[in-house]
């Protein structure tokens, strides 16, 4: 006849058991974050306080948060911002951009109504970070982004068009929620460069956001640009239902510096 610590160590073994095998199925269904609550769970023995609807309530909504997770990290990855920032980081400070503008502006309807948004100013100003904050919270609330640096993406372009993908690329680019493009008009576009910009603006007007910075005042972009027929369709497309972010103030750059001594 078994004593009851005998079956109290049998119990617990089996329960044991019992709790690898629904560890190790959730597993092998990629049921990652239910796997890892459900152990850590049972583990500290707070299974207990939980009632079967709560328990299964707390395991859907840790697997939730942990694709959630997943996922968010995907997006950030495949946009390949420049900066990792959040709307929390962005510098107000010495009234260097419209406090309000900015935080209404990353709630990210904009993305729902196809505006673009426009950030100028000086080198060293934030407009990167800025728009990167932006960027992140698009890409939390689901939407898919991409950043570009304004050079580099013409030269991608530019290859493109050279080994036969040309068509391929702007096809992802046409699928983004929001394009970030930075620092626009670093260089003046050749013809290729602009013919290229006409196509990604012309398949995203209406459907899509683009965020553009740049040192440049827009009203300078026109000679940025070149030849006034497409500037002018350029720039229709891209300022016309645009919201307007002028930076101001001292670079940042210059603020990080180490004094000398």
């Amino acid at each position: 006849m078994k004593t009851s610590v005998e079956e109290t160590i049998m119990n617990k073994s089996k329960t044991n058991h019992t709790m690898t095998e629904t560890i190790s199925k959730m597993r092998q269904m990629r049921l990652l974050g239910m796997a890892k609550a459900f152990q850590l769970t049972m583990e500290s023995g707070k299974n207990e306080n939980f009632t079967p609807d709560e328990m299964v309530s707390h395991l859907v909504e840790s697997e939730w948060d942990e694709r959630y997770n997943r996922k968010l990290d995907r997006s950030i990855k495949a946009a390949r911002f420049r900066y990792r920032s959040s709307a929390e980081q962005i510098d107000f400070s010495e009234n260097r951009v419209n406090k309000n503008q900015v935080l209404r502006l990353v709630e990210c309807d904009f993305i729902k109504r196809a505006e673009n948004i426009i950030v100028t100013g000086s080198t060293g100003i934030g407009k990167s970070f800025l728009a990167s904050a932006i960027g992140h919270q698009a890409c939390s609330l689901g939407y898919r982004v991409l950043y570009q640096h304004s050079t580099k993406l013409f030269a991608k372009l530019k290859l493109a068009k050279a080994d036969g993908s040309y068509m391929k690329e702007l096809s992802k680019i046409e699928r983004q929620h929001l394009l970030i493009i930075d620092d626009f008009g670093l260089q003046t576009l050749d013809a290729q460069s602009r013919s290229a910009l006409m196509e990604v603006i012309e398949d995203r007007h209406g459907k899509t956001s683009t965020i553009f910075t740049s040192q440049v005042p827009v009203n300078k972009w026109h000679d940025i640009i070149g030849e006034q027929t497409i500037a002018d369709a350029i720039l229709d497309r891209i300022v016309h239902d645009a919201h307007r972010i002028e930076m101001k103030g001292e670079s940042l750059r210059k603020k990080k510096q180490p004094l000398e001594i």
